[in-house]
């Protein structure tokens, strides 16, 4: 996993440090999106709060992460997949949010609809976040 870190790194021109090593070892080991809390608890005491932070916006800004919004305003990250790059971001699918287990899945295989807008007006992003029960609580 050390080389595929090593490569995302080096594909988006960054050195490689430890806590942008060790992050995106959680990103690639994580099927979900994660929160800030999530990546510093399980970071635990190597890195504060300004480092993880800081390295998330490295990371927005090369396009190596995508924001994924929720309903109480807080905002999860999760990988994005190899055709984004630095600020502009091609993740065009939906995204889910199970009710019960509070995880964050992208949803990579459903692509979000087409939405016809009045002339004069250019989407930037359009974000579809839906809500319910995961596949692993109904089993449940």
């Amino acid at each position: 996993m050390h080389e595929v870190i090593e490569n995302i790194l080096k594909r988006n021109q960054l050195s490689v440090t430890g806590s942008r090593v060790r992050i995106l070892e959680l990103f690639l080991g994580q099927q979900g999106a994660l929160a800030h809390g999530d990546i510093e608890k399980r970071t635990g005491e190597k890195f504060d709060r300004v480092t993880v932070y800081r390295t998330l916006q490295v990371f927005l800004n090369k396009g190596i992460i995508h924001t994924i919004p929720t309903a109480d305003n807080s905002i999860r990250y999760a990988l994005c997949k190899d055709d984004c790059a630095g600020g502009h971001h091609h993740d065009n699918h939906v995204h889910f949010v199970c009710n019960e287990c509070g995880s964050t899945i992208c949803l990579d295989e459903v692509t979000i609809p087409g939405v016809k807008l009045p002339i004069g007006f250019e989407p930037t992003q359009v974000e579809m976040v839906i809500s319910g029960v995961c596949k692993d609580c109904r089993e449940k």
